[in-house]
């Protein structure tokens, strides 16, 4: 992928986290779904409608369907990653053969102008290409509808080491005091956790490393920071824009949100990050006309005039532009999809002998925080969000003596014991 498509993609990204986790609802979007479309769509715009487009994108309205083509390209050779574009038009609509012959490779269709026909064709499409994850397409179809334009993105990757599910129940914070669905690991992997300082405070974030060529990393800040700024922080620590800190060179006692480090007893001279998160499903609609000037859909919407001559003679105006979009952390993986749509249109043992003093850290995830999937290798993000309602326990899975174990060992009070009380 090119650097400069990466930035942008990810400048778009941010500016939405800002807008889209403000009001500390949940949420999950991805604007690498978003930002070829608008692509495409500047490449076949004129007037202001034009300009706006490429400032949104942040690469000249000249360069951008290039750049939406090398990418959903770029998309599709991830591995677990299926990345679609389609492409539906009225047969009395004519349309630019320059414009068509650089869209990316995909779904050419029909719109029949019978709303149930149209709808029925739609929502196979993204259910098909979101293998089930999101079954129906965001768009509102009626008679003056022209032209849908629709890219669709799902991801599936199974974790390297699996959590092991637990109990869990937060003693304090939005959450106290509800049986949730905990997700519980260890690994000698301090630096999977980190620290960075944001405007706003310090903020936690976690690695969770995937089988494929994408992590998902999990990012808390305090509990007083706004949603979007912890989440615009975290997208800014994982693609490396602001420095962060691994946990083997923090200093110890609480130096990040949920983190805490010290020194402990152990049979294994191995330093240990001890990892307590909870599971969750979180799905969100977006519609991008509010604010359309974040997408720079502005001019682009106003239906008194068109704005596309170069795709079509006919006049055209952005009807609408919205997405659908999910995702799931669970014990074995993670699943993210989303569907986007331009619519144109008039455990406890025995004590063992202590023999080595280690380093040792816990991060726990026991209220609302944000998450952001990234491609290792070129560090673009493919999806993002804010979890505020994280999955439920299921009651029968646990009898009353597990759930009380699990509950202890979620906030073991005593495993940083005084290091003056340990010996040998």
């Amino acid at each position: 992928m090119r650097i400069s498509t990466v930035r942008a993609v990810n400048a778009l990204t941010t500016r939405w986290a800002g807008h889209a986790a403000k009001d500390g609802a949940g949420t999950v979007f991805t604007a690498a779904g978003v930002w070829p479309l608008l692509a495409l769509l500047a490449d076949g715009a004129g007037g202001p409608a034009r300009t706006e487009l490429a400032e949104a994108l942040g690469i000249p309205a000249e360069a951008a369907a290039e750049a939406a083509r090398e990418l959903l390209s770029a998309l599709g050779g991830v591995r677990g990653l299926r990345a679609a574009t389609g492409l539906w038009a009225r047969r009395e609509l004519p349309l630019e053969e320059r414009w068509t012959d650089r869209l990316p490779a995909g779904t050419r269709g029909t719109l029949t102008g019978d709303g149930d026909t149209d709808r029925e064709a739609l929502d196979a499409w993204a259910s098909d290409r979101t293998g089930g994850l999101v079954e129906k397409m965001p768009v509102h179809l009626d008679e003056d509808t022209r032209l849908v334009l629709a890219s669709a993105l799902a991801l599936r990757l199974r974790w390297i080491q699996p959590f092991e599910p637990c109990f869990a129940m937060p003693e304090e914070g939005p959450w106290v005091h509800r049986p949730l669905l905990g997700l519980r690991r260890s690994t000698a992997l301090l630096d999977r956790v980190r620290v960075a300082q944001a405007p706003t405070g310090p903020v936690t974030v976690l690695e969770v490393v995937g089988d494929g060529g994408v992590d998902v990393h999990l990012v808390l800040g305090e509990p007083q920071a706004p949603p979007g700024q912890t989440l615009r922080s975290g997208i800014a620590t994982v693609t490396r824009a602001v420095p962060s800190t691994g946990a083997s060179l923090l200093p110890e006692g609480n130096p990040g949100p949920g983190l805490r480090i010290g020194t402990v007893g152990s049979t294994e001279p191995r330093h240990r990050l001890d990892i307590a998160t909870v599971a969750f499903d979180v799905r969100a609609e977006h519609d991008l006309l509010t604010p359309a000037s974040l997408f720079g859909l502005e001019s682009a919407s106003d239906d008194r005039s068109g704005h596309f001559p170069g795709i079509s003679s006919a006049y055209l105006a952005v009807a609408s532009a919205r997405q659908s979009a999910l995702a799931r952390f669970h014990a074995e993986g993670f699943e993210a999809a989303a569907v986007t749509a331009v619519v144109l249109g008039a455990a406890g043992c025995a004590m063992p002998r202590l023999r080595y003093r280690v380093r040792r850290a816990q991060v726990t995830f026991d209220r609302p925080f944000g998450f952001v999937a990234v491609h290792r290798t070129s560090r673009l993000v493919l999806a993002a969000g804010w979890v505020t309602d994280p999955a439920a326990h299921v009651e029968e899975e646990y009898t009353e003596e597990e759930k009380r174990r699990q509950e202890e060992e979620w906030y073991a009070e005593d495993e940083f014991p005084d290091p003056d009380i340990i010996t040998g």
